[in-house]
């Protein structure tokens, strides 16, 4: 579906989603504990859809009560030769590969095309580092298969995604025996935070270095049933509210998020902040608004690479140059959304240089309507939708499905926040 963009000044309160890396977090542990588990505030999307349903093709019942799902994995059936498909799910295909092997038979993982150009090569070798067979399909993308058992030993495996980390932290505690593994390049450490605190919460032990470059976990445990747990809000999602009061001025207040999250996008406050904005908390309600112009910076996103297309939006308004730098791994998200952003911000009238790990966006280039590209990427979708409110003429973006891929009500929210 096409949809067409007319300038608005945005202003008013919006309640964020559920985080999608913490629901699908969610509904892995509850799958693997084999129990009954209890989740309120689960995001209902595309991706985490996919994840939901490798959970129940292994076996995993999910009821709905109200705000609460109940999550009954007390029968799990696992077969020889089954196809799990992951869809456009990055984070499910990732964290679920591991926990898969621990099952013991083999399991073929696949996805739609999009998710068939994710590499997953480094992990493949570090499963099988581990003990795990592996047979590749398609080289160091999917489709591949797994079987298990885990037996444990010693891996080194560099992470410019920290969703590698993060699947080697869930699957290896159900391992056979110890697992070691060495992180020489780490990429997106809060993510990897989010693990861990699950594992936590779980009573997980395991020894990692403060860095989270060397980690020791024992094999022989087992996740136990989730009673109540609750999923904070998307800074990812709120990200694209944030910056539409930086553009607009708003004042605009998204509701639902921790201000002790460690989402790593939670960040996207600091630099609003340094670019002029007005960042006001009231619990768990944020509000961001401006009234000088917006500062220019160079910005360090390699802890928030789902910020980048959102964020060199914003600096398309920006009084001065704006520089995004150390995101190289934006470039294996769904799309290289270093490319894309660049590409599809300069039909509008912006002025980009491109680096391998970043871009600066020139000040001095306003604006201008036109017609964009959405590339099957949700957030690429999102950012564009966003550009287009201080646009002064109409901006029709092609393709925009793909945005429930993580926010399926993001226009209606969007639509509720626009004046004329």
């Amino acid at each position: 579906m096409d949809r067409t963009f007319h300038p608005c000044v945005p202003r008013g309160r919006v309640l964020v989603p559920g985080s999608k890396s913490q629901t699908i977090r969610a509904y892995l542990i509850a799958t693997f504990s084999q129990g009954i588990s209890t989740v309120t505030g689960a995001l209902e999307s595309n991706d985490t859809l996919a994840c939901r349903q490798i959970c129940e093709t292994l076996g995993a019942e999910f009821s709905s009560h109200g705000e609460r799902l109940t999550i009954d994995s007390t029968h799990l059936h696992p077969q020889e030769g089954m196809v799990l498909d992951a869809q456009n799910s990055g984070t499910t295909l990732y964290l679920a590969t591991g926990l898969v092997a621990s099952l013991g038979v083999r399991m073929t993982i696949t996805g739609d095309e999009q998710l068939k150009k994710r590499p997953v090569g480094p992990l493949l070798d570090a499963y099988e580092s581990l003990g795990a067979t592996i047979t590749r399909q398609n080289g160091a993308y999917p489709p591949f298969s797994i079987k298990g058992p885990l037996t444990g030993g010693s891996c080194s495996i560099s992470c410019p995604t920290s969703q590698y980390l993060s699947s080697l932290l869930l699957s290896c505690p159900l391992a056979q025996g110890e697992s070691m593994i060495d992180v020489p390049l780490l990429y997106e450490k809060p993510y990897v935070g989010l693990t861990l605190g699950w594992l936590e919460h779980q009573g997980i032990k395991l020894s990692i270095r403060t860095d989270w470059q060397h980690a020791v976990i024992p094999g022989g445990q087992r996740f136990i049933p989730l009673v109540g747990a609750s999923i904070p809000g998307d800074w990812s999602s709120a990200s694209f509210f944030l910056c539409m009061a930086a553009i607009a001025g708003g004042p605009i207040t998204v509701d639902g998020l921790d201000p002790n999250d460690i989402q790593g996008d939670k960040r996207i406050l600091d630099i609003l902040s340094q670019m002029g904005c007005a960042i006001q908390w009231n619990q768990h309600a944020v509000t961001v608004s401006r009234k000088g112009p917006l500062a220019g910076g160079v910005f360090d996103l390699n802890d928030m690479p789902d910020a980048l297309p959102v964020l060199a939006v914003t600096a398309c308004y920006a009084s001065e140059d704006v520089t995004f730098s150390n995101v190289a791994q934006a470039r294996i998200k769904e799309t290289d959304r270093i490319a894309v952003m660049r590409e599809e911000l300069e039909k509008l009238g912006a002025s980009i240089t491109e680096r391998p790990d970043g871009m600066t966006i020139h000040h001095g280039h306003p604006l201008h309507g036109g017609i964009c590209d959405g590339h099957g990427d949700h957030r690429v979708i999102m950012a564009l939708a966003v550009c287009s409110i201080g646009v002064p003429e109409a901006v029709t973006i092609r393709g925009t499905d793909a945005a429930g891929v993580t926010f399926p009500t993001f226009f209606t929210l969007m639509d509720s926040l626009k004046e004329a």
